[in-house]
């Protein structure tokens, strides 16, 4: 999971939106500038298509070094080549459509999708409650990746909707909400993958008003943190 804000980007530009929830996998660029393991830095890097595709022609390239004699008819098979980029894409990056229903059941699928929807709920609140924010309409929005056999990519951010839309920024303690309380043993980022895979569906968003947000509930979410010990805190960052 990585966490994007103008914040942990060094392009934060590049998340100017007109409306929101706004898709960024396949749309735009991202470039971390905290909050990323290597492991994601390189699945980012990964989900750029055309380096998948260059991925995929390798084999002729090879060939071309290996028979000189035959690189100009080898460069001059299209055909081929786009067969192979097909195949990749389809079957090796990726699963057929056909076995995607048999990955979870329904009941199961409802149970991931409203663990979703409670942690992502209390997520924001926290949040909405730690900035202070009383006026527009709070999106969690998790996004992964439709790759299916390869290491799961989700990108979560808060987005605020209103006459202004915009990514909101995240200070660590925001994020630090976000990776503790999103996801847990039981809801994991592979399970909701397979609701990905399964529905076709790669973009989901849990909204909160935070005109509605009631005292009680702002002073639990600030407790909640206050009550945290220094090395949960440590931990969370």
């Amino acid at each position: 999971m990585f966490i994007v804000s103008p914040s942990t980007l060094l392009n934060a530009r590049a998340l100017e939106t007109r409306s929101v929830p706004k898709r960024m996998i396949g749309r735009i660029s991202l470039f971390p500038r905290k909050g990323a393991r290597w492991r994601v830095v390189l699945r980012l890097i990964f989900e750029v298509q055309v380096l998948r595709f260059l991925a995929a022609l390798l084999p002729f390239v090879i060939a071309m070094f290996i028979w000189p004699d035959l690189a100009l008819p080898i460069s001059q098979a299209p055909i081929p080549m786009l067969f192979l980029i097909f195949f990749v894409e389809t079957r090796v990056f990726n699963m057929p459509k056909e076995k995607r229903k048999s990955l979870i059941s329904d009941a199961e699928m409802d149970r991931v999708l409203d663990a979703f929807s409670f942690n992502a709920r209390k997520v924001l609140t926290r949040i909405a409650a730690r900035q202070n924010l009383t006026s527009g309409t709070l999106h969690l929005v998790a996004e992964q990746s439709e790759l299916g056999r390869v290491p799961v990519l989700t990108l979560v951010s808060v987005q605020m909707a209103g006459k202004d839309p915009h990514v909101l920024d995240l200070d660590d303690k925001d994020r630090a909400d976000i990776e503790t309380g999103l996801f847990d043993d039981d809801f994991t980022e592979e399970r909701l993958h397979l609701v990905t895979l399964r529905e076709g569906q790669n973009l989901r968003s849990v909204t909160i008003e935070a005109s509605e947000i009631s005292a009680h509930a702002r002073m639990a979410a600030l407790m909640d943190y206050a009550q945290r010990t220094p090395e949960t805190q440590k931990v969370a960052l």
